[in-house]
């Protein structure tokens, strides 16, 4: 079956854990009952057969790539067996079914690790799910409401003018008082620059038709800024 499923060895090995995920899932599914250690054991003739010479290598990767299926919730943990048994989850059974991992492998272009942690909560489910200019807008949002509560502002303060206000050359609350003047001034344009592009909805313009790497370089642009909010 690894021959009918995955793609020649060589591509293979060229793979990242990503990229070779779905082709465990849909073996695991012609499996059916799924052990972890049997699986990427290397012992069995049919992936003897497969990977040849380079088994120990592929091993390695199928094991990377069978921890990303369970990071990513596609398979689990079977309840009521010890060791290493594992089924597929609901999120994995609808994956399968509409043949789309696209969005999940996409996914890894943003680490939850690195992300703030309300960006990892509200914003990458909407990158997973392919919705890039939700996520871009929800992000730099975040960035405003955090504005606004760092800086002690109210409700009734948002968008740009929040911006100018916060980070005013002379008065503003965020701003670095032991900052040059230009240095100051620059800080302002950065943030009000990036509400007024990438927060309100009139510039979506701007955004339409995004690709996920871009996507995911704004998002990281608005973690950048909640670092610099010190948040």
């Amino acid at each position: 079956m690894f021959k009918e499923i995955f793609p020649l060895i060589e591509t293979a090995l060229d793979m990242e854990p990503e990229e070779l995920a779905p082709f465990i899932l849909k073996h695991l599914k012609k499996i059916g009952k799924i052990n972890r250690y049997n699986y990427t054991s290397g012992t069995g003739t049919e992936i003897i057969n497969y990977a040849g010479e380079r088994i120990e290598r592929f091993q390695k990767q199928l094991m990377e790539a069978f921890i990303w299926l369970e990071r990513e919730m596609f398979v689990a943990p079977m309840p009521g067996t010890i060791g290493e048994w594992r089924f597929i989850t609901r999120r994995g059974e609808k994956a399968l079914e509409e043949e789309d991992f696209t969005a999940y492998v996409k996914g890894s272009l943003l680490s939850s690790e690195t992300l703030h942690p309300t960006l990892a909560r509200k914003v990458k489910p909407l990158f997973l799910r392919g919705d890039y200019d939700t996520a871009i807008f929800q992000a730099f949002k975040i960035v405003e409401v955090q504005v606004r509560k760092t800086g002690g502002y109210s409700k009734g303060d948002y968008g740009v003018p929040l911006m100018r206000k916060a980070f005013n050359v002379q008065t503003g609350s965020l701003t670095n008082k032991k900052a040059e003047e230009s240095e100051k001034q620059a800080m302002s344009d950065l943030f009000a620059g990036a509400i007024g592009l990438f927060k309100n909805p009139v510039s979506h313009r701007f955004i339409d038709d995004i690709s996920p790497e871009d996507a995911a370089d704004l998002v990281r642009f608005a973690n950048f800024l909640l670092k610099v909010l010190g948040d």
